[in-house]
């Protein structure tokens, strides 16, 4: 199995898009919807998407693994923006034009500062040495998730870097239809970008853990296949999304065999997101963490009551936390 594209940007739409008036679906602050049309988008196209994978867009906040210390750490998703002056400045340009398009920034001047530490995204492009921000304004960049940041608490909890490991779940080897959560080295994520999703991250749609007993774990992007994925058509996408049990996603990444990434999220077809049931909550999750209970003995984290239970099978009817 190919590894798949990792994100270090942001996902251009699968089909082509337009703005319309009306509040953003997405976005509380925004006065407009980014809608698909029914054309798919030419870099798609280009990409042969009819040949690329399909894999399940999860609804959590983007990571990174890379060396900070002379070690693998995770690093947490910061996007570099704009300050208030420049912010308005922009979204009042793009309002009156219905796009960014021509929109001229002061990357020096016009963004607010960011912790030492911050390092841009791969495929952000640069001009004169600084990066220049995507369409939406930011500049996408990473942090490393150091264990006494309050602010990333739910991050800390999956990684132990004494250990050198961290919490992912994913699809079980023998049997795609189960996910199983296990203790991973953080060498093997090397350079990879995962998902964080768990009870304290974007509202937990996948109803993970509990006020009582959270739950937070990792997700490799382009680990979870759309099984019998839909034509790329406007139409038998909309109907998939609604109609079929594996369709109660949030969305769709397509992964090209060019390294091309390509998207579609509920918001692009006008559907609610989330709503009711999701097609990964359903599935039954085996726990898989092995080691000592004194190797994690320092442990805040997950690391420590998941041995405890290793290799237990949880089925999504039966009401357990997991």
């Amino acid at each position: 199995m190919r590894r798949l594209g990792s994100v270090q940007q942001k996902i251009a739409c699968v089909f082509v898009t337009e703005v319309k008036d009306g509040q953003s679906r997405k976005r509380d602050c925004q006065q407009f919807q980014v809608v698909a049309t029914e054309n798919v988008n030419p870099v798609a196209l280009e990409a042969n998407i009819d040949c690329a994978i399909a894999t399940e867009k999860l609804d959590g906040t983007c990571c990174y693994v890379t060396n900070y210390k002379g070690q693998p750490y995770l690093w947490a998703r910061l996007d570099r923006k704009p300050n208030k002056q420049a912010e308005k400045r922009f979204k009042k340009y793009q309002y009156s034009h219905r796009s960014c398009k021509g929109f001229t920034w002061n990357v020096e001047e016009d963004f607010k500062m960011v912790p030492e530490m911050w390092i841009p995204a791969h495929r952000v492009k640069h001009h004169n040495g600084h990066p220049v921000p995507d369409e939406h304004g930011h500049i996408p960049g990473w942090v490393p998730v150091e264990m006494d940041n309050k602010q990333y608490c739910w991050h800390s909890s999956v990684v132990d870097y004494e250990v050198g490991a961290a919490i992912v779940l994913r699809p079980s080897a023998g049997n795609e239809d189960v996910l199983e959560i296990a203790a991973v080295p953080l060498v093997d994520l090397q350079e990879q970008t995962l998902e964080l999703i768990g009870t304290n991250v974007n509202g937990n749609p996948y109803g993970l853990g509990s006020k009582k007993q959270p739950v937070h774990c990792l997700v490799s992007h382009g680990s979870v296949r759309i099984r019998n994925p839909p034509p790329v058509d406007f139409q038998q996408l909309s109907s998939w999304f609604q109609e079929s049990p594996e369709g109660r996603v949030e969305g769709i990444v397509w992964h090209c065999n060019d390294g091309t990434l390509v998207k579609v999220h509920r918001h692009h077809l006008g559907l609610r997101w989330p709503d009711g049931e999701t097609s990964l909550g359903d599935r039954a999750v085996i726990i898989r963490v092995s080691g000592t209970v004194d190797e994690y003995n320092n442990s805040k984290d997950l690391f420590t009551p998941l041995l405890q239970i290793t290799w237990t099978l949880f089925q999504p009817t039966a009401g357990h936390p997991v």
